[in-house]
């Protein structure tokens, strides 16, 4: 008995064996799966994020860890999309989703939906990094705020249009100096609300000067109080670079007096409420009247009191001047002086150019004779021959320069002077010239005559009829006259 105890152990335990079922690795794994995911529906977690991986594809893998455990979690690329943060090291969060495995290293992952940052203290951490970043790329320098227009024409809002918030603006706008307000309706809290302030921002600045849909200038970003959660659409990154890039003047309204969000450290004002936002855009009307009426006052008065001080100053100016009269009184009795004198000093020039004029006068026919006799007697002294001989040369002399001067003309009128010029002159057999194509007939000798030489010719038997000529693109070719 005792030797066959062995072989009746085995043979029972090959027994027990064949009664087990049989499973592959894939079917276990995927039981623990199905298994996994039918045992829990859908889940928060709350943990420690550990080794945030944005994948090449889009996905996202990280571990969730607590003190106690740790676990893994994937978001899909769609879903990374809609989380509306960025998972960092150490941040702890509240992940939403279901529990399923991946079979393939047989571990269990929570496969993630949303995401919510755990507690007041991790948002609270969360902005001051953004801001720190933010402010070391130079977002909020002082130096890149614009002022603010003393008084816009035009107001452009960026806010919900359902709220009391843009009825507030209107109506404190209103009371203050009226303007034109553009409103830019979006969702100021909620998925996707970020990206539609951002957007609003950026389609203020893009409209254009003078087109149909005024460009504001000032714009107010805008809304009512609320909680940390619900005000961190204006702490999105998105939001704070386009407030800062925008061109137009920007004032930030979010929240309470007490509320502080990213964007009023990018704007260019900040506002602790929408109202006084509306207050800090326009002037009192009101007040401005009586600001320019005061001006105006004092401008007047100032000028009457400039007025009386110089009649002042030119009154006792005008005491220290010599009586006008007076001083007329001399200079007429000096004038009436020089008058006379003047009438005496023409009338004794007068005479003395008469007396020169009649000595000259009697002088002249003495002088006159004595050169005209001087003229007559040289004339006499000279013989015949050679007054004759003076006579022909000058004659000689006049007819020579009046030859040149017809020849130079003739030169001048030549045609020899246009054929020079790359003209040519036909003529006919009798040496007539030839001046119209019409004159011309086939096998009528012709002679070119060219500058420097002359060519004999005969009209080609394809030249055109007489008295018309041929149309271009006709068919035949050009006659020739060579």
């Amino acid at each position: 008995m005792t030797g066959n105890t062995p072989s009746i152990s085995a043979a029972a335990r090959a027994t027990v064996a064949s009664n087990l079922p049989e499973y592959t690795v894939g079917e276990i794994s995927l039981a623990v799966k199905r298994t996994l995911e039918g045992s829990f529906d859908r889940v928060r977690v709350r943990g420690e994020v550990s080794r945030p991986n944005y994948h090449g594809s889009g996905h996202l893998y990280l571990t969730l860890k607590d003190a106690d455990a740790a676990m893994d979690a994937v978001a899909w690329r769609m879903t990374v999309g809609r989380l509306g943060l960025r998972l960092e090291e150490g941040m702890e969060i509240i992940a939403t989703g279901r529990i399923s495995s991946y079979p393939k290293s047989s571990k269990y992952q929570l496969v993630i939906d949303s995401v919510e940052l755990a507690g007041e203290g991790a948002l609270l951490k969360l902005l001051e990094d953004r801001r720190k970043r933010l402010a070391a790329e130079g977002l909020f320098d002082e130096a890149r705020k614009k002022e603010i227009p003393y008084l816009p024409t035009v107001i452009g809002v960026v806010t919900s249009p359902t709220g009391a918030v843009i009825r507030d603006i209107l109506h404190r706008v209103a009371d203050r100096f009226p303007r034109h307000v553009i409103l830019w309706p979006v969702p100021v809290q909620g998925e996707g609300a970020a990206e539609k302030i951002a957007a609003a921002i950026r389609g203020f600045n893009a409209i254009e000067p003078g087109g149909p849909v005024p460009r504001p200038d000032v714009l107010i970003v805008a809304r009512g109080g609320g909680s940390l959660e619900d005000l961190w659409c204006f702490n999105e990154e998105v939001v704070v670079r386009a407030a800062a890039a925008s061109d137009i003047p920007l004032i930030s309204a979010v929240g309470h007096e007490t509320d502080t969000t990213l964007i009023d450290f990018a704007s260019d004002l900040r506002a602790p409420t929408p109202t006084a936002a509306a207050e800090m855009a326009v002037p009192v009307r009101a007040e401005l009247v009586g600001e320019i009426l005061e001006s105006a006052r004092r401008l007047v008065g100032a000028m009457a009191r400039a007025l009386e001080e110089r009649r002042v100053a030119l009154r006792a100016e005008a005491r220290g001047l010599p009586d006008p009269q007076r001083l007329l009184e001399d200079a007429n009795q000096e004038f009436d002086e020089l008058t006379q004198r003047l009438a005496k000093g023409l009338r004794v020039n007068w005479e003395r150019h008469a007396d020169g004029l009649k000595a000259c006068a009697a002088r002249l026919p003495i002088a006159r004779d004595a050169l005209y006799r001087r003229c007559i007697d040289k004339f006499e002294s000279l013989d015949a021959a050679e007054r004759m001989k003076n006579a022909a040369l000058r004659l000689m002399d006049d007819a020579a320069r009046g030859v040149d001067h017809v020849t130079r003309v003739l030169e001048s009128l030549s045609y020899k002077r246009i054929l020079e010029r790359g003209f040519v002159l036909v003529r006919d057999a009798a040496g007539e010239p030839v001046t119209a194509a019409a004159a011309t007939s086939p096998g009528m000798a012709l002679e070119l005559h060219f500058y420097d030489d002359d060519v004999p010719v005969v009209v080609g038997h394809g030249a055109a009829p007489r008295g018309k000529k041929k149309k271009p693109g006709g068919d035949g070719g050009q006659g020739s006259l060579l």
